[in-house]
């Protein structure tokens, strides 16, 4: 799987292993557990962790197979796995934290999420936070986004929150000829007239949007949103002044409900890949590790797409459904938890 080799490979543990053990594991994603459950050793594990060196070409490969590569919408963000309780583990630093709404201690990894027009999703690149390379957020997604036009990916419109939404980031977009959908701060300054700058905040902005000149790049459509009790704006850029002065509020809610789809995404890799859940400390183990919860989610997608399935966590939720009702009939209503059979299932 993801790439061709040169010769079988001899590992016990693979990488359709590990994912599948991610994927399915209830509670303790760690290689002590799959060792127990695979019946092979934890030097097993360790050394599949140590042995590969995934990138994130790898999961453009995998991706690419289910989507169309043109015309879809791109989209960045960025999200915090948890590790309070790490020492000495690489690639760990403080990150602001949006699930804390402060900053913790724990690993960013950096996503390019790629929605087609016939709504199919995946992640295509992605990039692990790592201090020693000196880099920015805003670095990073440049890199990515210049990969991703190299490996063949054509998109529409990129679409990103305001820590992304730098005049740098927007200006290289503006130069591949591709639309945009930001977040911009309530203080970013605007203008409807040359030479008078102001605020978004204190803008009057219609359900359509409004005509402005961002400072520094140019003329944009502002949308205002409103999440709880909290405003929110965006830009549009078009790369053809007809499509920008058509664009309406239909067009922005599509894009940004194209831009939710990473928000999910996080939300899954986290409880449905066990992505924040490993033990080894090592760069190579750890971006091993990331990249196999990665493929998890990926194949999830293209369970759900195959066989109809109305979330990704339907299918989790049937694998012990069976298991568990066996458990309340023989052991718990039928009370034989003195049953040899069971003390033997509990000490296996």
């Amino acid at each position: 799987m993801i790439r061709q080799t040169t010769r079988p490979a001899t590992g016990l543990c693979t990488l359709p292993m590990y994912m599948g053990f991610l994927m399915s594991e209830p509670k303790h994603a760690n290689c002590t557990r799959l060792a127990e459950v695979s019946n092979i050793s934890h030097d097993s594990v360790n050394r599949f962790l140590l042995r590969e060196k995934y990138e994130p070409h790898d999961l453009f490969v995998e991706s690419a197979k289910e989507l169309h590569l043109t015309g879809g919408i791109l989209s960045v963000d960025d999200t915090t796995l948890d590790k309070p309780y790490s020492h000495h583990m690489a690639l760990v630093g403080y990150f602001w934290s949006g699930k804390h709404h402060k900053v913790v201690k724990g690993i960013s990894l950096i996503t390019m999420y790629y929605t087609d027009r016939d709504g199919v999703h995946l992640p295509v690149n992605y990039r692990i936070y790592d201090h020693s390379e000196n880099k920015t957020k805003n670095d990073y997604f440049q890199d990515m986004l210049e990969e991703l036009l190299l490996w063949g990916l054509e998109p529409a419109m990129v679409t990103g929150d305001s820590w992304y939404s730098c005049v740098k980031n927007l200006r290289r977009i503006k130069n591949h000829s591709m639309g945009l959908m930001f977040g911009v701060e309530s203080n970013r300054l605007v203008s409807l007239e040359k030479g008078t700058w102001q605020q978004v905040q204190s803008l009057d902005i219609p359900a359509n949007g409004m005509f402005v000149y961002l400072r520094d790049f140019g003329r944009v459509k502002i949308f205002r949103t409103q999440l709880k009790d909290q405003l929110r704006h965006y830009i549009v850029y078009l790369p053809e002044t007809s499509q920008l002065d058509a664009y309406q509020e239909d067009d922005f809610k599509i894009a940004h409900d194209a831009h939710w789809y990473i928000e999910q995404y996080h939300r899954a890799i986290k409880q449905l890949c066990h992505i924040e859940h490993f033990q080894v400390r090592g760069k190579i183990p750890i971006s091993n590790h990331i990249f196999s919860a990665l493929c998890g989610y990926v194949y999830l997608q293209k369970v759900c797409a195959i066989q109809f399935l109305s979330s990704l966590y339907q299918m989790q939720r049937a694998l012990f459904k069976e298991v568990v009702a066996e458990f309340i009939e023989r052991f718990v209503v039928g009370k034989n938890y003195l049953n040899p059979q069971f003390k033997r299932a509990v000490n296996a």
